[in-house]
């Protein structure tokens, strides 16, 4: 397993994603507004979709997807009971690469939960 802190990933990802949309608005513009609306509590809460994308994130290995939508997650109130079932479905659905990743996804929650009990 690696010893990566999805806070310091989050933390980089931030930063090199402001830089973007400084450099490339149109571009980004387009994305954040795409993330807003389908973000957008509706006939899905917005827990329920955030728990979607980071089942797809998970399936992509994505890193950054995964921290930040576990740390959304958890802004939430997602239950680990709620994320541990996602995890089932990720590993499910994407098999061993995916079981591995979920591993990570669970590393990025206990990190997260952790500092948020502190």
């Amino acid at each position: 397993m690696s010893s990566k802190s999805y806070r310091a990933v989050t933390t980089d990802l931030t930063k090199a994603l402001g830089t973007l949309r400084k450099e490339l608005p149109e571009a980004t513009q387009g994305f954040s507004a795409m993330h807003n609306g389908a973000m957008k509590a509706g006939a899905l809460s917005e827990l329920q979709k955030e728990l979607i994308a980071l089942a797809i994130g998970i399936a992509q290995h994505c890193d950054g997807c995964i921290g930040f939508h576990v740390k959304a997650l958890i802004r939430l109130g997602v239950t680990r009971e709620q994320f541990l079932e996602t995890l089932a479905v990720s590993i499910y659905m994407g098999g061993g690469p995916g079981y591995m990743t979920a591993a990570e996804a669970l590393r990025a929650y206990e990190e997260f939960t952790a500092e948020k009990a502190a």
